[in-house]
């Protein structure tokens, strides 16, 4: 009989019976065959701490490495993945986090940025080795192709990063100043965004000359004005506590980091629009909260924000190396070490590697066949014959297809794993977030893997 309302909840959990729980539970399984991530794990979160041993019982490094790998898998934020661990009984399962325990975004963001990219990037080649020997992976044959992870900006222009560093380098000095400290500044945010309002509404380049120097003279009045307030912090009220003293240490902290980025940003504005320069790419500040990001120009299509990335992978999908480079360096330079990495991680070099058109050289080809590789496919010939590269035509046309799959294995992972963009701060985190999906994605695909065998 079909009922209006439910009147009692079944009192015994129902089991999940979908795809995703038996992931889960294989994926499981694979991270509790391997104790040394948890050690791993641990030895970052108790890093620099006086007397691990003492003190509040925190998260877990099992439960830290877990909640990273359903953040990156799902593309949670902090405040989603806090819900998500108290709500989902698989997830909380997964992550061995009990009916007691509430961990808030605040908790879980604290935990997860303490893991280095270094270790990450060891628990990766730990499930590699897994895949090794459960034959799923053998590094025989490889592909390496390039891609570009944005960083977490807006699109850069002279006039925005000139307001940011008004709205910035005010907004730290207005704290100070509501905080007690004897801080004599003028508050030029409103004035700089109604200049860069007016630049980008100018129809030509002597329109925007008049409120770019408007512009640049609040943005050097501003930078002026914290050079100042710097010595104010160092002399706090009579009547300043602790909790004072600390925040004139960190708005200090701020003040020194953001003065310089200013200086190269008006410097940069002056030598583009004033005195007409073709400013280097390598010279450009492209954002003062990510100073790290490197301009990426991608030839005859876009130019994105980010870091380029060197990623190599095998027959079964999983990613067996990934680089985040520094610049924007031809891929042609790439080839050496691409080769290098993966001796490191398997002890040999693979017998066929397929590269993009953009690696070909004849002294990367002799390279790599010097370095033992039997086969080495570069997908556009570059003046090379194919006999030279691989020892058949056959070999050649079929390696060419292998390459072929890495776009879809970059595919998954800028849409399942969030490799599209960064949103964690410092070069640092960037390299620990682009890790942290990679791993996630090669857990993934080697439960796959033992679901289908």
């Amino acid at each position: 009989m079909r009922r209006t309302v439910q009147q009692q909840q079944k009192l015994v959990p129902i089991p999940v019976e979908h795809a995703h729980a038996a992931e889960l539970a294989e994926m499981s399984a694979i991270l509790d065959a391997h104790s040394e991530i948890y050690s791993l794990v641990h030895a970052d979160l108790i890093a620099g701490q006086i007397n691990p041993g003492r003190g509040r019982e925190g998260m877990s490094a099992e439960q830290v490495i877990r909640a990273v790998i359903i953040k990156q898998m799902n593309g949670f934020s902090y405040a989603q993945l806090s819900f998500h661990m108290v709500d989902s009984d698989c997830y909380r399962s997964f992550c061995r986090i009990g009916y007691e325990q509430r961990l808030d975004r605040n908790t879980l963001q604290r935990n997860i940025k303490k893991l280095r990219p270094e270790t990450l990037e060891a628990i990766n080649v730990l499930l590699i080795q897994e895949g090794v020997v459960r034959g799923v992976e053998r590094g025989r044959t490889v592909r390496t192709d390039c891609t570009v992870e944005e960083t977490n900006i807006h699109e850069p222009s002279d006039s925005s990063l000139l307001f940011d560093v008004v709205r910035v380098l005010a907004r730290v000095m207005r704290y100070g100043k509501e905080a007690g400290f004897e801080i004599d500044t003028v508050d030029h945010t409103r004035a700089a965004k109604r200049r860069m309002g007016e630049i980008e509404h100018a129809k030509n380049r002597d329109q925007r000359e008049k409120p770019y120097r408007k512009l640049v003279k609040l943005a050097e009045a501003t930078i002026d004005d914290a050079v100042s307030a710097i010595p104010c912090l160092f002399h706090p009220p009579a009547w300043a506590d602790l909790d004072a003293v600390i925040l004139a240490y960190s708005l200090q902290l701020e003040l020194e980091h953001y003065i310089p980025l200013g200086r190269q940003v008006v410097l940069q504005t002056k030598r583009r629009v004033f005195w007409n320069e073709r400013v280097p790419a390598t010279e450009k500040l492209v954002s003062i909260f990510e100073p790290h990001t490197d301009i990426i120009k991608k030839e005859r299509r876009e130019t994105l924000f980010g870091h380029k990335l060197c990623l190599t992978t095998g027959k079964s999908g999983m990613i067996l190396d990934c680089v985040v480079l520094d610049g924007n360096p031809a891929d042609s330079t790439l080839v050496e070490q691409a080769i290098t990495r993966q001796k490191a991680i398997f002890g040999r070099v693979p017998r066929q590697a397929a590269f993009d058109g953009g690696f070909a050289s004849e002294a990367n080809r002799a390279a790599a066949k010097a370095a033992g590789v039997k086969d080495v496919m570069f997908h556009k010939k570059r003046n090379l014959k194919v006999l030279d590269m691989v020892k058949s035509s056959w070999v050649y046309k079929n390696l060419k297809r292998f390459r072929a799959g890495i776009e879809g294995n970059i595919s998954f992972l800028k849409r399942c794993f969030g490799l599209r963009r960064c949103n964690w701060r410092s070069l640092e985190s960037f390299k620990a977030y682009t890790w942290a999906s990679v791993l996630s994605a090669n857990l993934l695909v080697l439960a796959r893997h033992a679901i289908a065998a």
